[in-house]
């Protein structure tokens, strides 16, 4: 294996989005060789992962149609990241100056919105992070050499675009490549710190960073209708269901209920036949409240048209609750929702650029 990694740092130096000679070597070697041993090592990487041995995934990458710059290979749970743009995973990044490469726990840097595949905002990769690090504190302080920041000295976008998604990585410089016994132990180390990334991400209810779940499902559902190619290919579907979304909504509604029952205000749930969610009376005030609840940190929410169109026709007699970071007990049947931080904004003023669009309906001329 250190020989395979010192091959293609060499080839990093003479690197062109062209397929030449030196780039299809580079590409066989990244994409068949490096792969082949990894795939040599997924026993004990299922063992060191805590996941089974047929949800180990290994792949190597360097570019569809142009050569990309930073050429990689992967190790990941194909049922937790089945893209590259998902999730975690463990990853051999190659530095486009062909001076080092990075065994690093990585995260997906970019992600789908409204149909399209766009860079994560560094903000977000940073939370992740954030997340992710007190997560493996206890294993990763095994180390002294685990690096924050990784510099692959990329000219590309794409290329530049990893460095900001490592969570920790061990760097190999191109004349201190170590031998492959030692790359083994390494990389199993770095599954030991995958492992429980995994678990928590699978019992938590929001990420911090992540696109709220709400505006997951309702993308992919905008595509779904119509009639597009799934953008999140092996993706998980729609992450809430029925049930959990009611339990976020009673629990929203619970609690913006409450707070304006405080203030004095006469409340009447009428979200069953209104396209907002509570009417409000105070002597000769009124008040049309809509309520979001949200497992995330309520910085994006989903909004219908029709309730964009109520809420301007009502304002300034008006109002938007959020009820966020609600904790949901999955553990209980039916599943209950706790929690929530309540935010309310009166009168709400909608502008056109805090919305975001996720479909049209094209009226055609047939």
């Amino acid at each position: 294996m250190d020989e395979l990694l010192s091959e293609v740092l060499g080839l990093q130096k003479v690197w062109q989005a062209k397929n030449t000679e030196e780039m299809q070597r580079r590409g066989s070697v990244v994409r068949t060789e490096i792969r082949d041993w990894l795939r040599e090592h997924v026993e004990a990487l299922a063992v060191a992962l805590e996941i089974p041995l047929d949800d180990v995934g290994v792949e190597g990458k360097d570019g569809a149609g142009q050569r990309a710059e930073v050429v990689w290979a992967r190790v990941y749970s194909k049922s937790r990241t089945p893209s590259a743009t998902d999730g975690w995973y463990i990853v051999y990044l190659f530095s486009g100056d062909g001076e080092r490469v990075y065994l690093s726990l990585m995260q997906g840097t970019t992600e789908w919105i409204a149909g399209e595949l766009k860079p994560r905002e560094p903000t977000a990769l940073k939370k992740r992070i954030d997340w992710a690090r007190p997560l493996i504190k206890h294993v990763a302080g095994e180390r002294t050499d685990l690096l924050t920041h990784i510099r692959l000295n990329a000219r590309t976008k794409l290329g530049k675009g990893y460095e900001p998604g490592n969570v920790l990585a061990i760097e190999y410089q191109r004349d201190a490549i170590p031998n492959s016994n030692v790359l083994s132990e390494d990389l199993l180390f770095m599954a030991k710190l995958l492992g429980p990334l995994y678990k928590a991400a699978d019992d938590a209810t929001y990420i911090p960073g992540d696109l709220p779940v709400e505006v997951q499902e309702a993308t992919q559902s905008a595509a779904n209708t119509a009639n597009r190619r799934s953008a999140r290919k092996g993706g998980q579907g729609f992450l809430l269901t029925a049930a959990e979304r009611m339990a976020i909504e009673d629990r929203s509604v619970a609690l913006a209920t409450g707070y304006f029952k405080a203030q004095g205000w006469t409340v009447k749930d009428v979200g069953a036949s209104k396209p907002y969610d509570l009417h409000l009376t105070r002597v000769d005030e009124k008040l049309h409240v809509e309520v979001k609840g949200t497992t995330s940190d309520g910085s994006q929410v989903i909004v219908t048209r029709a309730e964009v169109e109520c809420q301007r026709r009502f304002a300034p007699d008006n109002a938007l609750v959020i009820v966020h970071s609600i904790e949901l007990d999955r553990s209980v049947d039916p599943v209950t929702a706790t929690g929530g931080v309540l935010h309310c904004t009166s009168p709400w003023t909608i502008e056109e650029e805090t919305l975001t669009v996720i479909s049209y309906v094209h009226r055609t001329s047939l």
